[in-house]
C-alpha cells in the first residue's frame, strides 16, 4: 500500500472513530486502554455498547496497523518523495 493510500485508508478510519468519540466522550486511544486493561467489563451486559465497543475496537486496531505500516514507509522515503502530485480520484 502507498503512502498516500494509507493517509486516505486513516482518515476515513478516523471519520469512524470520530463518531464513536462523540458518541462516549472519550478518545479512542483512551477507550482501548481501557477496554485492554478490563475496566469496561460492566457495559457488556448492555448489546448497544457491546456492539459499538467491538465495532470500536476494531477500527481503532486496523487504524493502528496502517498508522504503522505509514510510519516504517515513512521513515525510508524523505518527505519531499513522498508528496503526491497529482490527484487520483
Amino acid at each position: 500500500m502507498k503512502i498516500h493510500e494509507l493517509v486516505v485508508e486513516m482518515k476515513m478510519l478516523e471519520r469512524r472513530l470520530t463518531l464513536y468519540e462523540e458518541k462516549y466522550g472519550i478518545l479512542s486511544e483512551n477507550f482501548y486502554q481501557a477496554l485492554m486493561d478490563g475496566q469496561l467489563e460492566r457495559y457488556d451486559e448492555y448489546d448497544e455498547t457491546r456492539a459499538d465497543f467491538s465495532r470500536w475496537k476494531g477500527i481503532y486496531e486496523t487504524w493502528r496497523r496502517r498508522k504503522l505500516k505509514y510510519d516504517a514507509q515513512i521513515q525510508r522515503q524523505t518527505i519531499p518523495d513522498s508528496l503526491r502530485f497529482q490527484p487520483i480520484y
